[in-house]
């Protein structure tokens, strides 16, 4: 599921978000960028700073 080319798939992180490494991520507004054969959701902020979280930790923005 690669959603980069769609910027309909934003999400925001819950609060006390970890990611794949055990480090608490920002609380703000990431873009989707895939879902992993391991189950991580991969998500961006920029092209820059993207992190593994578990897909349960996001949520979509309205």
């Amino acid at each position: 599921m690669n959603t980069s080319n769609d910027s309909n798939y934003r999400f925001s992180v819950l609060p006390g978000t970890r990611d794949h490494r055990g480090f608490f991520i920002q609380e703000t507004t990431y873009e989707l960028d895939d879902i992993s054969d391991s189950g991580w959701a991969h998500i961006c902020l920029d092209s820059h700073a993207c992190y593994y979280v578990d897909p349960s930790n996001i949520k979509a923005n309205r």
